[in-house]
Order: structure tokens, then sequence, then C-alpha cells
């Protein structure tokens, strides 16, 4: 299950785990800026959250590789 919500700076989803095995993993948080991506999630057990932030040059690359065979790759982008 996910939200998706739009903010004034931002569009933010939020990744619900419904999982059909256990443990279930605590919300994954992610937050679409102009420049970055941030994802966040808050351990249940702890209560730390970790962020990492993404260029959106290394999402593009994500989302490149979600889709590849094992290999190393160089993705090349037109001129903006």
């Amino acid at each position: 299950m996910f939200t998706i919500e739009h903010e004034f700076d931002a569009t933010v989803v939020t990744l619900i785990d419904e999982g059909d095995g256990l443990p279930l993993q605590g919300d994954v948080i992610i937050t679409a800026f102009e420049d970055c991506i941030t994802v966040e999630q808050t351990d249940p057990e702890t209560d730390e959250t970790v962020r990492l932030t993404l260029s959106t040059a290394q999402l593009a690359d994500l989302a490149a590789a979600l889709n590849l065979p094992e290999g190393s790759y160089r993705v090349t982008r037109k001129p903006g």
C-alpha cells in the first residue's frame, strides 16, 4: 500500500509494508524535491530514522538499473 501527497515544494510518497511475511518493516517515506530525493525509514524498535539523499541523476540510474541484467553501466544523458 502507498500514499501520495503533494506539498508546496515536494511530492511525498509513503510506502506501507503490508507484506506477507513477518516481521514487517517500518514505513518508507520518499520525498521528491526539485533537485534531490530523500528516502527515510524509522526503525520501529529503536525509533531511529535513517535518511538517504539521492540526486535526480542517481534516481534515474536506479530506475534504469531495475530493468537491466547484472553488469556495469553508464547512462548517457542528453543536455537539458
